[in-house]
């Protein structure tokens, strides 16, 4: 039976099973292929627990941590209302296939609807058909305001 539980960052086993998933996510090709760094490893939940417009949920198979997604309010001023980014979302790969990446996503749909927000928005690499699957599956679509402009494009720069 598979539990998802909405964090508390100020429980160690929580703490344990977020760097665990962040490290198997980031170690996945679809991850960047590299797993975290100590740096991160040692600061993330400190940081994270400054940051009360972070959620994170988890999901358990008995004390084992089975996927991971971790949510960043931000906002839209268009409809001046608050949204939820999924900034990591990723199931370990024992776990795939199970409906656990469903699971999760109504855990993050019950909280955007619980904050009030107008969406849930995310990211995703064009090549990782099984999550575009998943999250066209519950909804999800390209962001365009007009057709004749095009979908949006997301973009990045480094600091």
């Amino acid at each position: 039976m598979i539990d998802v539980v909405k964090a508390d960052l100020n429980n160690p086993r929580h703490g344990v099973a977020i760097l665990e998933m962040l490290d198997a996510y980031a170690s996945d090709l679809m991850g960047g292929g590299e797993g975290i760094s100590d740096f991160v490893r040692t600061h993330l939940i400190d940081e994270l627990r400054k940051r009360p417009a972070v959620h994170v949920f988890l999901a358990f198979d008995g004390e084992q941590a089975a996927g991971f997604a971790n949510c960043i309010e931000g906002f839209s001023s268009f409809a001046c209302k608050p949204l939820l980014n999924i900034h990591d979302f990723a199931v370990a790969p024992a776990y795939r296939g199970r409906g656990i990446a469903k699971q999760l996503m109504q855990a993050v749909d019950a909280c955007a609807r619980e904050l009030g927000c107008c969406k849930i928005t995310l990211e995703v690499l064009e090549g990782n058909t099984v999550a575009r699957s998943l999250y066209a599956s519950t909804g999800f679509v390209g962001y365009e305001l007009n057709p004749s402009s095009g979908k949006a494009v997301f973009m990045h720069r480094l600091l």
